[in-house]
């Protein structure tokens, strides 16, 4: 059997909720969730992973209320080859029009024998009990064989021939741990669905790990063999060295559809506005160079490249900024302008704010436009992810007094909202950021460890925002915060805060089981 050569459309499967937040430090509040599903479902996105619901009941509730909010995408839900899982899965998904259950299981040698303790026929059992049990409590069923690309192609065969015959109609061979090549992640599944009499029964899908940078490609490249489904994840967000770019694949195939013959529903213009709220939820900034989304992905300061752009834009660019929702202007904005203003250009940036939301961030910049010269495009991007940021959080920065200098010792005097209630302390430390976070902690006390913190200048000059990363670590827990101001110890505060409630958040959750990744 060989890959159909005519144009057809490949599903998009977005895990971003659920693979991507298992990255140390994304963990993502309901409020988060909730506003990137939205925006999956609008510009898209066939099948949303929204979770692992047995992880936690935040987790459960978060597949249950995007599946009740979906209007046009499939809401899936990961569960292990357990019972208890699969059955909690099922009651997440219930509520969407179009619901999945994802079931997984090792297959490879290494994991059978080192992490299941079960051996080949064991692992068939298993795999004929739970997609059974999956396909009688919903239609829609994918199995995943986790490790597929470490798995003897004999017995992926016997595996596969399993899931389908019992019922599965998805077929996903990731390549878990980002070990495969193109060439040999096409040719698996060439010879799978050759050798599997009814592979034609099913949807063949790729989900692949960047470990080697070859995410992308090899996600292709299993397009080329006949998967017609791709899994992945807004800026390759996801564990380890992460998942193949949604971004990077959609662009690809629109771009090169000279010699890929397939065509995804994804509209592009809302790539650049996700990939700036996946960031701010994350808190995993996107690199200036990353592909499709990155600052400097249509930047030109070479004098070559310059000279080609103003003559003719193909010269040195493949695809339009405009396409994917990059606007070419900035510097427009100042104190004088108004809210209307304001909204187009976060329209422009890729940002689409409710009333609530946009006020906020409004009255934010009216602020910032009062204490700069320049009010750059960067300037509100970094403002508006900052909003986003502390949406929904329980604790608050409200004030910010610091002593500092030569003499010693600094002091911060902090005024916080804590769960409606505004308490302030005062702190010394050694330095202003430190006596910052002693303020902070005699608030709110805690053991957490900062293991990162990190502060870069937004734009040029010396009244540019500083944009601060800080990563709290706690009983094996890790979370990522990010503030931004003119201030650097505001923004050092209000990232230290941000951390520490989502870093509450996941110390919270019911947590069963260890999450393990497809």
């Amino acid at each position: 059997m060989t890959a159909n050569t005519s144009t057809e459309q490949v599903r998009i499967f977005d895990t971003t909720l659920r693979d991507g937040e298992q990255s140390p430090g994304a963990s993502m509040t309901l409020e988060e969730k909730l506003q990137i599903a939205e925006i999956l479902d609008e510009m898209g996105v066939d099948i949303i992973e929204a979770g692992f619901p047995i992880a936690s009941n935040g987790d459960f509730e978060a597949v249950s209320e995007i599946a009740k909010r979906s209007k046009n995408s499939v809401i899936a839900g990961l569960a292990r080859a357990i019972h208890a899982d699969i059955d909690r899965c099922g009651a997440a998904v219930k509520h969407a029009d179009k619901g999945r259950i994802h079931t997984f299981v090792s297959t490879s040698p290494i994991h059978l024998k080192f992490q299941m303790n079960k051996t080949e026929d064991e692992v068939l059992d298993i795999i004929t009990d739970t997609v059974t049990r999956s396909r009688n409590l919903i239609d829609d069923v994918e199995w995943s064989a986790m490790d597929a690309t470490r798995t003897p192609i004999d017995y992926l065969c016997r595996c596969v021939d399993a899931a389908i015959k019992c019922g599965a109609t998805t077929i996903n061979l990731p390549d878990t741990v980002g070990y495969a090549t193109p060439d040999e992640y096409k040719a698996m599944f060439e010879q799978i669905r050759e050798r599997v009499p009814d592979s034609d029964k099913a949807i063949f899908s790729v989900h692949c790990h960047d470990d080697l940078g070859l995410a992308v490609a090899n996600s292709l490249a299993g397009v080329a063999g006949g998967a017609r489904q791709i899994e992945c994840t807004i800026n390759g967000l996801g564990e380890r060295a992460g998942n193949a770019a949604l971004e990077e694949i959609v662009m690809a195939v629109r771009t090169r559809s000279d010699i890929m013959p397939y065509v995804t529903q994804i509209d592009p213009k809302f790539l650049v506005r996700a990939s700036k709220m996946v960031a701010g939820a994350s808190g995993f900034a996107v690199q200036y160079n990353k592909a499709i989304v990155g600052k400097n992905a249509f930047a030109h300061e070479s004098g070559i490249h310059q000279d080609g752009m103003l003559k003719n834009a193909e010269t040195y660019e493949i695809m339009r900024p405009e396409d994917v929702g990059v606007k070419a202007t900035s510097l427009v904005m100042g104190k004088h302008s108004g809210r209307h203003a304001f909204r187009d250009k976060l329209k422009e940036l890729g940002f689409d704010l409710g009333d609530n939301a946009l006020q906020d961030a409004f009255r934010r910049f009216k602020d910032l436009a009062d204490r700069k010269k320049h009010v750059y495009d960067e300037d509100i991007e970094a403002l508006v992810e900052d909003e986003i940021t502390i949406l929904g959080e329980s604790t608050k920065v409200i004030a910010l007094t610091v002593i500092a200098g030569t003499g010693g010792p600094q002091k911060a005097i902090l005024t916080m909202d804590v769960a409606g209630q505004h308490i302030t302390k005062e702190a010394t430390g050694d330095g202003p950021v430190d006596a910052t976070f002693n303020a902070i902690k005699s608030i709110v006390p805690h053991e957490a460890t900062l293991s990162l913190y990190q502060v870069h200048a937004v734009t040029e000059g010396t009244d540019a925002q500083a944009e601060v990363s800080v990563r709290l670590e706690a009983g094996g827990r890790i979370a990522t915060g990010k503030g931004a101001d003119t201030d650097t110890l505001v923004a050092s505060a209000r990232a230290y805060v941000s951390a520490m409630n989502k870093l509450a958040l996941r110390q919270q959750a019911d947590n069963p089981g260890a999450l393990q990744a497809v």
